[in-house]
């Protein structure tokens, strides 16, 4: 099953490397970074929902 922590941490995830890409594009380092922090941002999220989910069973 999968909880909304994992998915909001997956789109947040896919979101940043948009960002990320679209700076790296445009050469805008602020979009770039920004980017990389919500990545990351995604990750961590997503890794909560996964602890959450592995706590239930």
């Amino acid at each position: 099953m999968v909880n909304k922590d994992q998915v909001k941490g997956a789109a947040k995830q896919a979101s940043g490397a948009v960002k990320e890409a679209a700076g790296k594009l445009t050469g805008s380092k602020k979009t770039e970074a920004k980017g990389k922090v919500e990545k990351v941002a995604g990750k961590v999220q997503k890794g909560f929902g996964d602890a959450k989910e592995k706590v239930k069973r």
